[in-house]
């Protein structure tokens, strides 16, 4: 009977939650029901998914890794890699010395694990060189967050608007709580239990006690982890470069349709062209650096344009991607994708 009261309650809640207003949605979100699509929500994922750079000096490429046990050869050495502290010494023969080739070469069949989990066996060297040449034609993809570590279990309750279940599940390890993501669909609600534990790239624990404290840990570990940054890219050169498109736009709740067919063209005289079939509008924008936060300010003169206009703090960006937000009593989203 206790459990039946514990899902009639979770089921009004967020049967509730979801039949809000605007700014009521938005409130939502900053205090735990989330959904699908929700930024928060992919974040987690990706902090999920499997952690492929460890081994980039083997198999260079950071959307799959290496399961071991297994054995390499550099510079005439076998390594035997068979638990994550073996990586360094693979490092170490490299840096060993400056006048060998420091060729890697691995002892096949390998199983590859990809960053969804999924596993290949791979039985030789060419079949090997396909797959990282496949993966390496889409190098502006979303891949893992790393120096985030969420400490399992944790439970999720979860509301289903279609058929009107409530239940809660405890997730016990990143592969589970990826494969839950992965598996939403359109009508659930989800809210987390907190507070969670998590720990840091500096390996320092913290509690988290609410949805924008998790934002801010995954940006605090996009700006920071060295793992994140393996690759710099210029924010000013690659908003400069193509026209882009509003994949994502929320503010108090979501509003992407407004711009559909719409691109925008950032220009290096500061000024961005929006252009809709045979009309095109131009506004201003600038970034500048405020104590190290990148920030992105848009201005247009008229709708639907002109609710664009904020001075939008840069999440992350890559090459043909840059998302935004704006944290004030709520917060919004603005994504750009090429």
């Amino acid at each position: 009977m206790f459990a039946l009261k514990k899902y009639l309650f979770l089921a009004v809640l967020l049967l509730i939650c979801s039949c809000q207003n605007d700014s009521e949605e938005q409130d939502s979100n900053a205090q735990g029901t989330v959904t699908s699509t929700s930024p928060l929500t992919t974040y987690l994922q990706r902090v999920a998914m499997v952690s492929t750079v460890q081994d980039n000096m083997i198999d260079g490429s950071t959307y799959c890794t290496i399961k071991l046990p297994y054995t390499v050869t550099v510079n005439n050495v076998q390594i035997a890699v068979n638990t994550t502290a073996d990586y360094q010494k693979v490092t170490d023969n490299i840096n060993a010395s400056t006048y060998d080739d420091d060729i890697v070469k691995i002892d096949f069949p390998v199983t590859m694990v990809y960053y969804n989990y999924i596993q290949k066996v791979i039985p030789n060297e060419a079949d090997f060189n396909e797959l990282i040449n496949y993966w390496n034609l889409y190098p502006d993809l979303l891949s893992k967050i790393n120096g985030l570590n969420i400490k399992y279990p944790i439970t999720i309750n979860s509301y289903n608007s279609a058929n009107q279940i409530a239940s809660s599940v405890s997730i016990v390890s990143d592969q589970a709580f990826f494969n839950f993501i992965k598996n939403l669909n359109g009508s659930q609600y989800i809210a987390l239990q907190y507070p969670i534990s998590i720990t840091d790239y500096k390996n320092q624990t913290k509690s988290i006690t609410n949805n924008q404290e998790f934002e801010n840990a995954i940006k605090y570990a996009i700006d920071y982890c060295p793992e994140n940054n393996v690759v710099t890219v210029d924010f000013v050169a690659t908003l400069t470069n193509g026209s882009w498109d509003i994949p994502y736009y929320f503010a108090d709740s979501e509003k992407t349709s407004t711009y559909n067919g719409y691109t925008f063209v950032f220009k290096n005289d500061q000024s961005v062209v929006a252009t809709k079939g045979a009309v095109s509008q131009t506004g201003q924008w600038e970034t500048t650096l405020q104590y190290g936060v990148r920030e992105l300010k848009i201005n247009f003169s008229s709708a639907p344009l002109a609710q664009l206009n904020s001075n939008w703090k840069v999440f992350e960006f890559n090459g043909s991607q840059v998302r935004l937000r704006n944290v004030g009593t709520g917060t919004n989203y603005l994504y750009f994708e090429k």
